[in-house]
């Protein structure tokens, strides 16, 4: 029998901390986070970080692991991900992963990352080409074809033609090999529950989020960050809630817009989420929040 290891997601607003915070209380489980922005130290109030009282309910792992410049990818979390689960495993205590970044979490079902190892003098090479020169070369080394790679998205054709330098091998040789790897946590029995809400419920969810954030000192915080290099770190600043403040700052966004602004963006990631979730997910329970009133429920136990 594969060891147990409880999963639970849904998209922003939906109620994932306290119901987590819950099921772990009652099975003596401790928490690994799943969500990319929680990494980072100091962005608390515009990634609704549960805070120390609630990381006192219940033992957090990877949380505040990051400074805001620091390099952060899937192949790392994987690593530190899997030695906090074995750490929670050796103690003879449950565990539970939650959040919502959808490649991360990817990876407790499918093989994320490959083994190339891309040198810096490749790194450097490929970034110094325009987009249009990229995609060429990549073409000049796959005669045969790139397959399903997205060629409009200039992000993937550097990453591509950096492991085709870096291996000497095709895409499609790649790809082969990729599809033959196992996930990091196969060895592992995966219970995935995600949450779900009614449109209107959760967009009335997201404005008092939002409205919570902002009441908190949201704009304060990323002000304190920006002088920490936030702007250093692209993915980090260009999360919704900080995003709409630099743009405030930088005189794009009325003060008085700055909720509704927040709050549109954070739909529209839902929307993102939901569709990810449906697509790109195995087969998993989903449960109405509305009507859950035991945490008991959520993983059918």
């Amino acid at each position: 029998m594969k060891p147990v290891l409880h999963v639970l997601t849904g998209p922003t607003a939906v109620g994932k901390t306290e119901w987590a915070l819950r099921w772990a209380e009652r099975h003596g489980a401790e928490i690994v986070s799943c969500d990319s922005l929680l990494f980072y130290r100091g962005m608390d109030i515009g990634t609704a970080k549960p805070d120390a009282t609630e990381r006192a309910r219940v033992p957090h792992h990877l949380i505040d692991i990051c400074a805001l410049t620091e390099r952060m990818d899937v192949t790392r979390y994987v690593t530190m991900a899997r030695q906090a689960v074995e750490t929670i495993r050796a103690r003879g205590r449950a565990v539970l992963v939650t959040g919502g970044s959808g490649f991360y979490l990817k990876a407790f079902f499918f093989p994320v990352a490959d083994e190339v190892a891309v040198p810096a003098v490749v790194r450097a090479e490929v970034a110094g080409l325009q987009p249009a020169e990229a995609l060429k070369r990549l073409r000049d080394l796959n005669r045969e074809g790139l397959g399903a790679l997205d060629v409009a998205n200039p992000r993937r054709v550097t990453r591509a033609l950096e492991r085709c330098l870096a291996s000497g091998r095709t895409v499609a040789d790649l790809a082969a090999e990729f599809a033959k790897r196992n996930s990091p946590f196969a060895d592992f029995q995966i219970e995935l529950t995600r949450l779900q809400r009614t449109p209107d419920d959760l967009e009335r969810r997201i404005e008092v989020r939002v409205a919570a954030m902002i009441q908190a000192g949201l704009v304060d915080e990323v002000r304190r960050l920006i002088a920490g290099r936030l702007e250093q770190n692209p993915s980090a600043a260009k999360a919704i809630g900080y995003r709409e403040v630099i743009a405030m700052f930088a005189g794009q966004v009325r003060e008085s817009d700055l909720a509704r602004e927040i709050a549109r963006n954070t739909r529209a990631l839902v929307k993102k989420q939901r569709t990810w979730f449906r697509t790109q997910l195995p087969t998993h329970r989903e449960i109405p929040a509305e009507t859950l009133r035991d945490e008991r429920e959520l993983f059918g136990a």
